[in-house]
């Protein structure tokens, strides 16, 4: 992928620099996705592909992919990658695993949530993990709530079923807001 590859989050044409995320893009002569024709005309506007992945243009030059667009937490107005929070969470030394996705949030649109793996044998209270992240982040960064399970389902490479957790929690959240009505 090159600068000319690289839109704004918005979806115009940019150049992002100085550590600035760009939605990554590559054209596509075709695309025969017949089980999902949204989703193909979605990704695939005027012979660009959208791979969905965020990258950053760095002043040297390199342009790592940081993150997924859908897994981007908006909250305040503030862009937070999921990944960022996650490595965080899992450099404490009682965390196996972890995956942060986005709730709704009445004040500020969205914020992190983590569901996290504890290592064999050890204890870790969510106070504690939160704690652990606020002095390693912005606070806006780190996570409202955690929820701790056994596991973390996976897809066939290894990667977490960060969709699952998405659809847990937005099926909560109709559940609340239809409650309050």
């Amino acid at each position: 992928m090159n600068a000319k590859n690289l839109f704004d989050l918005s979806g115009r044409v940019a150049i992002v620099t100085g550590g600035s995320m760009g939605l990554g893009l590559q054209m596509a002569e075709a695309l025969a996705e017949m089980q999902a024709p949204a989703a193909t005309a979605e990704a695939l506007r005027r012979g660009w592909f959208r791979t969905g992945d965020i990258a950053v243009i760095e002043r040297n030059g390199c342009i790592p992919i940081v993150d997924r667009k859908k897994d981007i937490i908006v909250s305040g107005g503030e862009n937070i990658s999921s990944l960022d929070v996650e490595k965080v969470l899992v450099s404490h030394p009682d965390v196996y695993e972890s995956a942060v996705i986005p709730v709704p949030d009445k004040k500020w649109g969205e914020v992190p949530r983590a569901v996290v793996v504890v290592k064999p044998g050890r204890k870790l209270s969510e106070t504690e993990l939160i704690e652990f992240s606020r002095s390693r982040l912005a606070h806006y960064k780190c996570p409202h709530s955690i929820e701790f399970c056994d596991s973390l389902r996976k897809t066939a490479t290894g990667k977490v079923l960060k969709r699952e957790l998405r659809n847990k929690y937005e099926l909560g959240a109709a559940a609340l807001r239809s409650d309050a009505s």
